[in-house]
């Protein structure tokens, strides 16, 4: 199975950015990336995959709600494994999960943990399914469920999604106290709404816009550090790997191709 990207329908779209398939052709230690999205990830092969952050390890459970990673992460997994994951859109996360969504933030919770026995049913539907296609068809219907059980507060949601898309405009610089005037509310109030949708700080948020425009651009082989570092926004280069080396454990120089994972594209 190669990796396939597959778009939501119109009812998901302005909440779910794409599901996508990662398989794996060889048994591999992987660096995640912190990507400023919650993620549900369904293990729909039969290896086992161990996390790696610091010095512990766990077993990754078969259906988990990935929080936003900020931490140096990694994952052992075996040769034949494949997994179909779910990207929400940064400040969907609570339309699906009712808790705080920083309470996701460097975490792996069970769906089981989450939804009880409709977890276990959940993946026996998608397993029942042979081919992909009618996979993503039951993930769809799921999803669609829990967002029709939800009772958000649209108005704050359509505030929180218009505050990520000015700061992914300008991943270059952060200003809170520009962002309070722009939107007429608080400082205060934004670091409250962006723990409650998003699951981090703003500036947290703009922090990995910013990494993902860098690790685009250290990947595309086509610019040195130092220009990439001023192209990012970064006061020299020395901040600009310093950072790098935050959220991954490893220099910008030491990033393969063939060791991390792919970034589909919206």
């Amino acid at each position: 199975m190669t990796d396939q990207v597959f778009y939501p329908s119109a009812a998901l779209a302005p909440y779910v950015m794409y599901f996508w398939t990662c398989a794996h052709d060889c048994d591999v230690r992987e660096v995640m990336f912190p990507t400023g999205s919650l993620e549900l990830c369904i293990d729909i092969s039969s290896g086992d995959t161990i996390r790696h952050r610091g010095e512990r390890s766990m077993v990754v459970p078969r259906v988990e709600v990935l929080g936003h990673w900020n931490i140096p992460t990694s994952a052992s997994i075996k040769k034949g494994n494949t997994c179909l994951i779910t990207r929400f859109r940064p400040y969907a996360g609570s339309m699906f999960f009712p808790e705080q969504v920083s309470a996701f933030t460097n975490q792996s919770v069970d769906l089981y943990d989450l939804c009880g026995p409709a977890a276990s049913e959940f993946i026996c539907r998608i397993m029942d399914q042979p081919e992909l296609s009618r996979k993503v068809a039951v993930l769809e219907a799921f999803l669609l469920a829990r967002l029709g059980s939800a009772r958000p507060d649209w108005q704050k949601m359509v505030l929180v999604a218009a505050i990520c898309d000015s700061i992914a405009r300008n991943t270059e610089s952060f200003d809170l106290r520009g962002l309070s005037a722009e939107f007429g509310i608080s400082d205060r109030y934004i670091q409250k709404l962006f723990l409650q949708y998003v699951g981090i700080a703003p500036k947290s948020f703009f922090s990995v816009q910013r990494f993902n425009k860098s690790l685009r651009m250290v990947r595309s082989a086509e610019m040195s550090l130092t220009n990439i570092a001023y192209e990012c926004g970064y006061y020299d280069q020395a901040h600009f790997i310093k950072e790098f080396r935050g959220y991954t454990g490893m220099a910008p120089s030491q990033l393969a191709s063939d060791s991390v994972l792919p970034i589909p594209t919206s």
